[in-house]
């Protein structure tokens, strides 16, 4: 289908004045018909999302504390954009019914959900859309995850070339009725769903950022805009903690094939970015994006011979396991292997981990480094460009950083490094004004 669909955020649909921005970029593109918003989000730093307001107001039925005046809160938001965009339309009918539901014991996933239920009425209604509930058309399996299959064919069954809809985003319902919910930021799983669902020319997701930077703008000052990145480049960023867009939300457009496109809703001339399936290895250009997280600790273990000793890896990783420890990395060479842990995943286990591996493995030795931080470099131009890592590690030591660790996988689009928490911020600015 030649059809564009639209996800707006939730500071996209923040207030009438943000809802009337909305209108004018659907109606200045006849192809995009179908539109999936969010809650109405904060207005300012002070104010409240709609969905932290709702399970709130769940959160004090359960402790049976009344919610009249947090849901007054929530009642005045959707009022005032009603009177201000002169709608003919009974918003306190709506917003009754689910302070009831929410004050007998509905699910804390159905008071979440209905910002977006809420957000979808007042669209469609403004723009003379058809309204679509989600709960109709995104459809999870008994075990609270997604059933694809079926939501395809509910969504193909009820979409065409002429429909002009609203599908709220976040939520849908299991095989009995009851409302389900994505984790936060689910309306972009939403918007990705619909698409494939179609076979849509364009997934275009609206925010309030004209897309990805290729820094954090927290830790390099003004970094410059990536205008065009492949998906494979967006995951390795996203897992590093470089996210705009939810994780899940990416998985189903990339299937189809189906581009994505971040826009800025304050801005809608910016061209944003564009994440596409392919695209020609940029030798000009050979990094797309910088980024990391802190917080982690690397167990360093070495042992004569580790190479032709049958099942060392499979040992240690079984000792991670049996503590319900995940691990972030795991480089080796042929007589040492790492693993990298996430401090949140560690949990004060440390000296257990250690322990267990001395008793198991019988290690040479195990040396534990805490306060680390890890590092990528992402590009896809990076495999036959000459010297990437070379500028990479100047830029390091040009700056005084010790680099602890490093790993690049067989893909060749990123380059990790692990230093010092204390050294982050400085080496992730290195590295930036190496490449740019």
């Amino acid at each position: 289908m030649n059809m564009i669909v639209t996800k707006f955020g939730g500071s996209s649909l923040a207030d009438a004045n943000q809802f009337k921005k909305v209108k004018e970029i659907i109606l200045s593109n006849n192809n995009r018909k179908i539109v999936v918003p969010s809650a109405p989000g904060k207005r300012n730093s002070k104010d409240f999302k709609i969905t932290d307001l709702l399970y709130l107001c769940h959160g004090h039925i359960e402790s049976s504390i009344p919610l009249d005046d947090v849901f007054n809160l929530i009642s005045n938001r959707y009022r005032d954009i009603v009177l201000e965009l002169n709608l003919e339309l009974d918003i306190d009918y709506y917003l009754n019914k689910i302070k009831n539901d929410i004050e007998n014991g509905a699910s804390k996933d159905y008071a979440a959900s209905r910002g977006e239920y809420l957000n979808g009425i007042i669209l469609a209604n403004y723009l003379d859309f058809e309204f679509i509930d989600a709960k109709d058309v995104i459809l999870f399996n008994k075990y609270g995850c997604i059933d694809t299959e079926a939501t395809y064919k509910a969504l193909q069954n009820i979409l065409n070339e002429n429909t002009r809809a609203v599908i709220p985003g976040f939520y849908g319902s299991d095989s009995l009725g009851n409302i389900v919910t994505f984790s936060r930021g689910g309306s972009d799983v939403t918007g990705a769903l619909v698409s494939a669902s179609i076979n849509a020319k364009l997934y275009e997701n609206w925010t309030d950022v004209s897309g990805f930077l290729m820094a954090d703008p927290r830790i390099v000052e003004n970094p410059m805009q990536i205008r065009k990145i492949t998906y494979r480049e967006l995951r390795e960023l996203s897992y590093m903690g470089a996210s705009v867009l939810h994780e899940e939300s990416v998985f189903p457009v990339r299937n189809a094939g189906i581009p994505i496109n971040i826009k800025n809703t304050n801005t809608p001339s910016d061209p944003g970015t564009l994440i596409v399936k392919d695209m020609e290895q940029d030798f000009n250009n050979p990094i797309k994006g910088i980024a990391g997280k802190k917080d982690f600790t690397v167990i360093s273990i070495e042992k004569a011979m580790m190479n032709s000793e049958l099942g060392f890896c499979r040992k240690v990783l079984s000792i991670l396991e049996q503590n319900c420890i995940s691990f972030e990395n795991m480089p080796s060479g042929i007589d040492s292997v790492c693993v990298v842990i996430s401090d949140a995943q560690l949990k004060n286990k440390t000296e257990i981990l250690v322990d267990e591996i001395k008793r198991t493995c019988n290690p040479d030795s195990i040396v534990v480094h805490p306060n680390m931080a890890l590092i990528a470099t992402v590009g896809n131009g990076m495999s036959k460009n000459r010297g990437v890592a070379a500028k990479i590690f100047n830029s390091l030591s040009e700056s005084n950083i010790n680099i602890r660790m490093i790993d690049q996988g067989s893909s060749e689009i990123n380059i990790l490094i692990g230093i010092e928490n204390d050294h982050f911020e400085k080496a992730i600015n290195s590295i930036y004004k190496a490449f740019v």
